[in-house]
C-alpha cells in the first residue's frame, strides 16, 4: 500500500510507493562517464580556467601554477555576475533586479577523477575547510544574502565536467527553499521550545531504523520522507546553525563520515549520479537556537516528471527504512 509522508523541515509531502521497486537492482543509474581526453581542471592546465580566487598549495608554489591541492576559480559561465549593483525596481506588478552574485568552482583535486571518495580523509577535510573559507569570505560582501554549496556528480545530476568539483553560488536574496526551512524550524521552536533537527536526530538515534552511520558527532540517516531512493542526510548531533562556524576537528569528522557515506552509495548502487547540498543559515545572521545546518545527498535513480513538477509530490519507490538497512550493510 503506498504511503504519504511529510518532511517537517521542507514541508514537502512524498509518496512512498514500494510496489514500484523493492531492490536496488531495480533502479538503473546512468553509466559512469568515461574520463575525458582533455581535462581543463587537471594540474598543468591552470591557464585553461579563469584566474584562481583561492587555493591550498605546496609551499613555494604560485597562484595559477601547479602545486595546488584544492583550487577555487570563478565559474566560466556564471549563473550570476559579481560586478555591479542590484538596481532593484518594479516592472508593473512584477519585481526585478540585476543578476548580481558570485559563482565559484571548487576544484577538489589536481587528479582527473570523478569522485573524491578515493582521496585520503585529510584531503576531503581540506575540501570542506575550503567551503568554510569561501563562505566566510563571500559573506563580507553586503550585497550577498545566502551561499549555496552543492556538488553534482554524473550527467543526470547536472554535472557537465568529469573532474571532481563542487560549486558555491552566493545570491542577493535568501532562496525560497531555504526560507521554507527556516520558517518551519522557527514555527517548531516557537511551539515546542526546541530545535526541530535536534529532535529529529534524537528520534532517529533512538529508533535506529533509518540510521546509516553514526560517527559520534555526526549522524547519517535516511530521512523519514525522502524525495529520492537512498536519499541520505548528514547532520551534526550537536546544535549548530552555521556550517562555517567550526574549528578543524568538526570538519575532520565530517570528512570521515561524508566520504564513507558516499562510498556506501557508490559501492552499493553502482556509482549512481548524485547531488549534495549544504543548507546553512543565511549570511549576516547570528547563531540561531531554532535552525540547524545539514547536508543532503540525493542520488538520481528515478526521473522527475510531470506529476512531480505539477504537484510538488515526489514518488519514491524505496522506503527509507529499507534504504538505510541496505546501506548499513554495504561493507567498505
Amino acid at each position: 500500500m503506498p504511503e504519504l509522508r511529510k518532511d517537517p523541515i521542507s514541508q514537502r509531502w512524498v509518496i512512498i510507493a514500494s510496489e514500484r521497486a523493492t531492490r536496488p537492482s531495480d533502479l538503473k543509474p546512468d553509466d559512469p562517464p568515461p574520463a575525458p581526453a582533455f581535462d581543463p581542471f587537471a594540474e598543468g592546465n591552470e591557464d585553461k580556467t579563469p584566474p584562481e580566487i583561492a587555493s591550498f598549495r605546496a609551499a613555494g608554489t604560485y597562484a595559477n601554477k601547479p602545486g595546488w591541492r584544492v583550487r577555487v576559480v570563478p565559474n566560466k559561465f556564471p549563473a550570476l555576475q559579481i560586478e555591479g549593483g542590484l538596481d532593484k525596481r518594479g516592472d508593473g506588478i512584477y519585481d526585478r533586479m540585476r543578476g548580481i552574485g558570485a559563482h565559484e568552482v571548487i576544484i577538489e583535486t589536481p587528479k582527473t577523477i570523478n569522485t573524491f571518495t578515493g582521496l585520503p580523509d585529510a584531503h576531503v577535510h581540506e575540501i570542506l575547510w575550503m567551503y568554510r573559507e569561501r563562505l566566510l569570505d563571500l559573506q563580507r560582501d553586503g550585497r550577498f544574502k545566502y551561499g549555496m554549496l552543492f556538488k553534482n556528480v554524473g550527467r543526470s545530476a547536472g554535472a557537465t565536467l568529469y573532474h571532481s568539483h563542487s560549486q558555491l553560488i552566493a545570491t542577493p536574496t535568501v532562496p525560497q527553499t531555504m526560507q521554507i526551512k527556516l520558517q518551519a524550524c522557527q514555527d517548531y521552536f516557537d511551539f515546542r521550545g526546541r530545535c526541530l533537527v535536534c529532535d529529529m536526530v534524537a528520534q532517529e538515534t533512538e529508533q535506529n531504523e533509518r540510521v546509516v552511520m553514526d560517527s559520534g558527532q555526526f549522524l547519517a540517516f535516511a530521512p523519514y520522507a525522502p524525495r529520492f531512493p537512498f536519499e541520505t542526510w548528514l547532520v551534526p548531533k550537536f546544535h549548530s546553525s552555521h556550517f562555517e562556524h567550526h574549528d578543524r576537528t568538526v570538519y575532520e569528522e565530517l570528512a570521515f563520515i561524508l566520504k564513507r557515506t558516499l562510498l556506501k552509495l557508490e559501492k552499493g548502487l553502482n556509482t549512481p549520479p548524485y547531488n549534495y547540498m549544504i543548507f546553512t543559515s543565511p549570511f549576516h545572521t547570528p547563531p540561531s537556537e531554532h535552525y540547524h545546518w545539514h547536508l543532503e545527498i540525493t542520488p538520481r535513480l528515478t526521473p522527475v516528471a510531470g506529476f512531480e513538477w505539477g504537484t510538488g509530490f515526489y514518488i519514491n519507490p524505496v522506503p527509507p527504512e529499507d534504504a538505510a538497512e541496505y546501506l548499513r550493510n554495504v561493507k567498505l
